[in-house]
Parts: structure tokens; C-alpha cells; sequence
């Protein structure tokens, strides 16, 4: 997991580093990471016509490092100091925004850059707020972003992620206790549990999903959660099953409440917007964890709550049902405003998925890809989150790790395909973890 440390978290880290390491090292090091990143997107350094614009602080300082570095490589190299900087910068092949990074809280009106040239941020595109993601003025739109020391919440939420670009982080050894983070693969490899007195109700799940009307929705949520590693399912519908809709062999029809032997319960994809009542009935003796999706997501269900920690994954237009607005810009603030007014963790769906706690822990997951865009592919992630639940998992690993696989999954399929064919893909990479 790549740490996203707040810009008071981060001035602390770099405080500590500067008293172990000295400044100049430091600085010696960004500039050195900024220089390289820049080498790797221009076809050769020599010749190459680079411009650099820095301000007065840290920032600048890296950036006039990166200067040098790339002047010793053969570009030919201009400085501009951003006091001085022109409207527009032409006849470049690539420019270094080290402007202003993590400081940055004033508006800031950027050079025009054409499209074809090459933009490089130092830590951050100048203008544009670390914590909340909100742009100051007019930033450059980098191609690559160099994050230094640690990721910032501006990477990877609010309107600043649009100008970020690719993201390349260089931690130069800075130590860091911030406890959020941005999933990686290599967090995958605790996802998968078992042990050798494992048995079927070690880790069950019950599943409330589908209807005469949404049959589907028993499918898909079952399949995600049998592709996740639920020993045994046990599902209950409203209504009758009808169609062409044929339930995995392995799962359990019931007409009754949750098992009390279950680990987790999955409950609302497909029941049908007047099932509200319904469901809250089932599921208010429920002891266990529940992960809460779709047509589940109503202030009636979450009602039925008695202590037990639960799920929500509501995706921006359910979230709007619950909070009575969309998610603001913030993301990451949007998931932890619902989950501490809910007492629930909370899976924010969406290109950039955030999972907060209630303390407001968060996590963030950028695994995913256009691909899931389909009616379906929530469901599957909900009984896969179950799974997770079901496995042994707290209940924000549960969510994050579910919601980086589903991503994964989600990657090795065509634009095209169809949310039935993404339990296979999940197979496949959790078999390659």
C-alpha cells in the first residue's frame, strides 16, 4: 500500500527526514527523481528543449536540481522563475512544473502549455489543493506526476486528479506514519486464507438478492461471492426465480433468515425498491457483519442495525439516497462523511473507489477500468466483498482488497463484456495471487 499522508502529515515526514538526512540531500534526490522521470519521457535527453518554472520554496529547489541534472545529460535548459513566467510556453519539448507543490493555497494561473509538449509535475501541478483536490486557478495538465515522499490526497481525488497524469512515486527514504493508503498488487497477497481445519461453515455467507422481477441479481451476486472463496451460500430471494436464470449448483435455496453459523451476510441487489420492510425484518436479528448494496441501501434497513459492524457500497446515486446530496468532488471526505454519520464502513463505487471507516481510515482503489461499467457488476462485487468478509478479513481490508480484485478482474476483460463475465476473470486473479 503507497501511503497518502495529509500536507501536515507530510510537512512532519519531511521535517523528521531533514533532521536525520540534512535538506540538501533532500532536495538532491527530488531533483534527481524529477530528472529521470523526465529522461524516461523524452525519446533522448541531448538536445532536448526543456523549460523548468519554479517559485521561491522547496519545490523551486527541486526543480532547479532537476535543471542541472538534465543540463548534464545535454538539454538545453531554461529557467523561469514563476514571478517571471510568460503567458505561454512554446518551442519546448517537455516542461517542469516546480511552481508550487504541497503549499500551494492561493490561485495560480499557469503558462499555456500546447497539447503536444511534454508536462512534468514536481510532487504536485502547481495550483491545485494537497488535502481536498480542489483546484486553485489554472494548473498545467501534467502527462506524469512525480509524487515525493508520499502520495497527497490531490493525487487520486477531487478535480486536481484530472490534471495529474500518470503517477510516479519516489518515496527518498522519508518515513512516514500515515495509516491511509493506495492499494497496490502486491497488497493481494493476504486476500487469500484457508487452513487445514477449514469446513464449509467456516466461512458461509447468506445471500438476500433477486426477485421474480431482478432474477439475475441471485446470480451474479452468488457467483461473486463462490469466485471470492465462500465455502458455502446460502441464498434467499423475494419471490420466485423466473427465466432463464440458473443459480450455481453449490448454493443453498432457503425461504428463511440468515444462518446464525454464516461469518457474513450480503443483502439488496435485485429486491425491488419496495422491499425495503422486508429486508429490515430479515435482517434484524442478524449477528453477524452485512454488507449492504443496492436496493438495500435505505435509512428503513439500516434502521435494523444492532451493533454489528456493516458495509455500505452505494455508488454515487445511492449515496445521494443516503446523504440527501452527491458525493462532493472529495471523494475521500464524501466516504467518510457517510461513514461516520452511518457507523458503517463504506465502499464509495466509481472510477477512483474509496473505502473510509467510521474513524475515518481510508483506502483508496484505482483498479479499475471502463469494463465494469455495466448493470451487474456492483452485484458481483457485493457477494465478493461478502466472501472477503466471510474469510477472516476486518471489515476495511474486506472492502479494499474485494474492491481491487473486482478491479483486476475487471481489467482482463473487453469493453464489451458482460458483468456475468467477471466471476471467471476474478478466478483468475486470485488464482495468479
Amino acid at each position: 500500500m503507497i501511503p497518502i499522508l495529509s500536507s501536515a502529515a507530510m510537512r512532519r515526514a519531511d521535517a523528521r527526514a531533514v533532521a536525520r538526512r540534512g535538506v540538501d540531500v533532500l532536495v538532491r534526490d527530488a531533483g534527481l527523481a524529477i530528472a529521470l522521470v523526465a529522461c524516461d519521457h523524452l525519446r533522448s535527453a541531448y538536445g532536448a528543449r526543456v523549460a523548468v518554472v519554479v517559485g521561491p520554496g522547496l519545490n523551486g529547489a527541486d526543480g532547479r536540481v532537476a535543471a542541472e541534472q538534465l543540463r548534464r545529460r545535454g538539454a538545453r535548459v531554461t529557467v523561469i522563475d514563476v514571478a517571471d513566467q510568460p503567458p505561454a510556453l512554446r518551442g519546448y519539448d517537455l516542461v517542469i512544473d516546480a511552481a508550487f507543490g504541497l503549499g500551494c493555497s492561493r490561485p495560480y494561473r499557469a503558462p499555456h502549455v500546447p497539447p503536444t509538449t511534454i508536462v512534468v509535475a514536481a510532487d504536485l501541478p502547481s495550483g491545485v489543493d494537497a488535502d481536498t483536490g480542489e483546484v486553485l486557478g489554472q494548473p498545467m495538465k501534467a502527462h506524469v506526476t512525480v509524487a515525493l515522499g508520499a502520495l497527497k490526497a490531490a493525487h487520486v481525488t477531487g478535480h486536481a486528479a484530472a490534471y495529474v497524469g500518470e503517477l510516479r512515486v519516489f518515496t527518498l527514504g522519508i518515513e512516514s506514519d500515515g495509516v491511509d493508503g493506495l492499494l497496490e498488487a502486491s497488497d493481494l497477497a493476504d486476500f487469500v486464507r484457508w487452513n487445514r481445519t477449514d469446513h464449509k461453515w467456516h466461512h458461509a455467507v447468506d445471500v438476500i438478492a433477486g426477485s421474480t422481477m431482478m432474477p439475475g441479481a441471485a446470480d451474479l451476486v452468488t457467483r461473486g461471492a463462490l469466485a471470492g472463496g465462500a465455502s458455502m451460500i446460502r441464498l434467499a430471494t423475494r419471490g420466485e426465480l423466473v427465466g432463464n436464470v440458473a443459480i450455481a449448483s453449490e448454493v443453498v435455496r432457503t425461504d428463511g433468515p440468515p444462518d446464525s453459523r454464516s461469518r457474513a451476510v450480503v443483502a439488496g441487489p435485485g429486491l425491488g425498491r419496495d422491499a425495503t420492510a422486508w429486508l429490515a425484518a430479515r435482517l434484524a436479528d442478524v449477528r453477524v457483519p452485512v454488507v449492504l448494496d443496492a436496493d438495500g441501501l435505505d435509512e428503513t434497513v439500516l434502521a435494523a442495525r444492532r451493533g454489528v459492524p456493516w458495509i455500505l457500497t452505494p455508488h454515487d446515486g445511492e449515496y445521494e439516497r443516503l446523504v440527501g446530496s452527491s458525493p462532493s468532488a472529495d471523494r475521500l471526505d464524501a466516504a467518510r462523511t457517510l461513514a461516520r454519520s452511518s457507523g458503517c464502513v463504506v465502499l464509495l463505487k466509481g472510477p477512483t473507489t474509496v473505502v473510509a471507516s467510521p474513524e475515518g481510515l481510508v483506502r483508496v482503489i484505482q483498479s479499475g477500468t471502463s469494463a465494469l461499467a455495466t448493470a451487474g457488476t456492483g452485484d458481483v462485487l457485493a457477494g465478493l466483498v461478502g466472501a472477503s468478509v466471510a474469510r477472516g478479513h476486518e471489515l476495511v481490508d474486506a472492502a479494499a482488497l474485494a474492491a481491487y480484485v473486482h478491479g483486476a478482474a475487471g481489467s482482463r476483460l473487453s469493453r464489451y463484456a458482460r458483468s456475468s463475465d467477471l466471476p471467471g476473470a476474478i478466478g483468475e486473479v486470485l488464482r495468479a495471487v
